[in-house]
């Protein structure tokens, strides 16, 4: 299976190209697509999954998934490179992709229009498993140890306009929704940001004033003026270690900031941006879908279901994650049942049980049909993506 690439301006110009043992270009590699959505699809034996799905899905995909999803498949695996900050974005549930995609058809916006916020009618859930130290923004932090933050950085103004988040008389995630609605909307929000930015230089401490300093010198590198920076102020920053998985629900505000990984999600290009981006920003489309609720919820912890497998568990019914490690014995495939991709991050392996014994190597990724029993040999990496239903 061959995957699309993704020239988004944020990419690395070197990940992708190493894991698939390619020479970079200049142009930046920001995502490896390796699924069937329409506007990308993977190639199999020299045909677009997707096509190659719609002549029979329930072979290809396996029956408990077409009855739940129809005639699709329910995920799309990425690997994801990261140079630089991506947008403020979050994805919405399969409600609101339902109305917005209907809306938008209505309204006559085509679907490759640069304002178009849904490309489809599904929701977008994901999990991203690092493969390399990665940051990211992730939800919000608590208002009022966001406003002491903002005190001990000691910008005037910039406190003044996050000063509604102290008001512990109004609920949590009202303060922070009306905080982030008006840095984002408001012309002062632009002004302060030269100034929080210039009060960050330099100011290397330890703790969590340091990680907000640091948040503002990076995103004021890369967007001097863009009230985005200050809302992505009120976010929690974290460190994701090679292995660690984290899971974004619909609602959940983020975005990256370096390191890369692989990506898992339900298949859907809908994405609602605020900012920090060239691309279309929907300042209305973002604030109709976002959870204002504080906290980080932590990462995903993988489980162990049988030697050298280890699954990565999320609520989400459209995608199942696992890693494969066969170093000392040959490791099952899990979800035979269903239709999965396969990729090796990291080593050699052989995948057994097809028609022949098909050896892999790092970035080379393969389809499996549902009902097919594989084995995979070797020493390596491998990460299996399927749908989450019935695995």
């Amino acid at each position: 299976m061959t995957g699309a690439i993704q020239p988004y301006a944020w990419g690395s110009l070197t990940f992708i190209p190493e894991l698939l043992g390619q020479q970079p270009t200049d142009e930046p590699q920001a995502e490896l697509w390796l699924g069937a959505h329409a506007s990308a699809s993977a190639m199999v034996d020299g045909r677009r999954l997707d096509e190659v799905i719609a002549d029979d899905p329930t072979g290809v995909v396996g029956a408990a998934a077409v009855e739940e999803f129809g005639a699709k498949l329910p995920f799309l695996l990425k690997v994801l490179g990261i140079a630089k900050p991506l947008s403020l974005q979050a994805h919405p549930s399969r409600e609101q992709a339902e109305s917005g995609y209907a809306r938008e058809n209505a309204a006559g916006i085509a679907l490759d229009a640069k304002d178009r916020l849904y490309k489809d009618d599904w929701p977008k859930p994901e999990m991203v498993c690092a493969l390399v130290d990665s940051e990211a923004l992730c939800g919000f932090r608590d208002p009022l140890e966001t406003y002491d933050l903002f005190g001990q950085l000691g910008v005037a103004s910039a406190t003044e306009l996050v000063g509604p988040l102290a008001d512990v008389a109004v609920p949590a995630d009202q303060r922070l929704a009306s905080v982030f609605e008006s840095l984002l909307r408001g012309e002062e929000g632009t002004a302060a940001v030269s100034e929080v930015v210039a009060a960050a230089q330099g100011l290397e401490v330890e703790g969590a004033l340091g990680l907000f300093a640091r948040t503002a010198r990076e995103l004021g590198e890369h967007y001097p003026d863009d009230s985005g920076v200050l809302a992505a102020l009120l976010m929690n920053r974290i460190a994701v270690k090679p292995n660690q998985a984290v899971f974004l629900p619909a609602g959940n505000l983020h975005a990256y900031l370096r390191g890369g990984g692989v990506e898992i999600m339900a298949n859907s290009d809908n994405v609602m941006r605020g900012g920090l981006t060239p691309k279309h920003v929907d300042v209305d489309g973002l604030l109709a879908i976002l959870d204002f609720s504080p906290g980080f919820p932590g990462f995903i912890e993988p489980v162990e279901e049988t030697p050298g497998c280890w699954r990565y568990p999320t609520p989400a019914p459209e995608f199942a994650l696992w890693r494969l490690e066969p170093r000392e014995s040959v490791v099952s495939v899990p979800a035979v049942d269903s239709g999965r991709a396969l990729l090796v991050t990291d080593g050699s392996v052989v995948v057994e049980g097809g028609e022949s014994d098909l050896p892999l190597g790092r970035g080379q990724a393969a389809f499996a049909r549902a009902g097919e029993q594989l084995m995979v040999s070797g020493r390596g990496t491998v990460f299996v993506a399927g749908p989450g239903v019935d695995s």
